[in-house]
């Protein structure tokens, strides 16, 4: 799946009745107080409970917003690949009526013709009309600054926004979090523990690594367009996968989603340079035969690696594909022997 990185467009704009769904929480109605007995007060507990249950269940979503769950879930709209692939993972594909443009690479594993929306500016009125119970979002669709699906809000849909993890747990607590919304806490759990489990075991391989190789992971490569390299600090989860397999992020001394020029990295002299460019034939390649970096010491070594882009960008489980792909090459005689529960027949080698 390749990919460039866009401007981001927001918009929408719509209103429709609100049932049952998953809407910023309403003030609460005032009720009368009355007196009665205990036999009556169990049976208006529980007529309410049955009430609540029928309505919803009042929650957050991962970005904090006050939502009330929907009872029961049945039509699921998708708006970002990561979230896309997880639901499918989980055994809820016949869930999903619909999905952003960028999950066009699981489409096959979805119904027939399933409907399409740019995740920045969705068509809300065609969104709605679907009728989903709920629809998982991510923090693209706020870039600007603006709710891409405030017309969906106002409509009385459950919108779960997922802003982007910037660890490791967040992305356990994603899934975690996704599996609940839908009723499928098992299907999600085990998942999430079969994750948490994986990066205990690459974290106590990692223990007796005492080479600790410097790694430059290089998102974009530097074009006359665009002449820097866009990278990562500290508090991002690719840092973490970096440094849990034992290696060090050159730039981890950084916060955060950063660009740095070339001779900012030249001059950082990286053991070992990662990328995971797909936008273009043989990023390797280009990065191995670039002027002036002649005298890295990952270009003397060949220690350039391509890892699976879906997997390293994707913030679900299978960012344990990408960190043991990286793994792998960094450190091949420890990790020889690790096999990836995740990895499917689609995963680059």
């Amino acid at each position: 799946m390749k990919h460039k990185f866009t401007p981001l467009l927001i918009a929408g704009l719509l209103s429709l009745s609100l049932l049952a769904g998953c809407g910023k929480k309403d003030a609460e109605t005032p009720t009368e107080v009355i007196t009665t007995t205990e036999s009556a007060v169990e049976e208006d507990t529980e007529a309410a409970a049955t009430a609540a249950d029928a309505e919803g269940t009042a929650a957050q979503d991962r970005a904090g917003n006050d939502i009330t769950l929907p009872a029961k879930v049945d039509k699921i709209i998708s708006m970002a690949p990561s979230t896309t692939r997880f639901l499918i993972d989980i055994g809820a594909a016949d869930k999903i009526v619909a999905i952003d443009t960028n999950s066009y690479a699981y489409a096959d594993q979805l119904a027939a013709d399933i409907p399409q929306f740019d995740m920045m500016a969705p068509d809300n009125e065609k969104l709605v009309a679907l009728e989903p119970d709920i629809i998982f979002t991510s923090g693209m669709s706020n870039v600007g600054g603006e709710d891409a699906f405030k017309a969906a809000r106002d409509a009385g849909i459950c919108v779960f926004d997922i802003p982007s993890s910037p660890s490791l747990d967040d992305i356990a607590n994603d899934m975690v979090a996704i599996g609940n919304a839908i009723g499928m806490e098992e299907e999600a759990n085990k998942i999430v523990n079969d994750y948490n489990d994986q990066i205990a075991e690459i974290q106590e391989i990692s223990k007796n690594i005492t080479d600790k190789k410097k790694v430059l992971f290089e998102i974009s490569l530097p074009s006359s367009d665009y002449p820097s390299i866009y990278t990562f600090g500290k508090n991002t989860y690719l840092d973490e996968m970096i440094t849990a397999i034992g290696a060090e992020n050159i730039t981890g001394d950084q916060e955060s989603w950063i660009s740095i020029s070339e001779e900012e990295a030249i001059a950082m002299n990286p053991d070992v340079i990662i990328t995971n460019v797909n936008y273009i034939d043989d990023a390797v390649n280009v990065i191995k035969t670039a002027p002036g970096w002649e005298n890295v010491t990952a270009i003397q070594n060949g220690a350039i690696y391509y890892i699976d882009a879906d997997a390293s960008n994707q913030p679900n489980q299978h960012v344990i594909d990408a960190m043991i792909q990286m793994a792998k090459q960094i450190y091949p005689d420890e990790y020889a022997a690790f096999d990836d529960p995740f990895a499917t027949s689609g995963d680059a080698e």
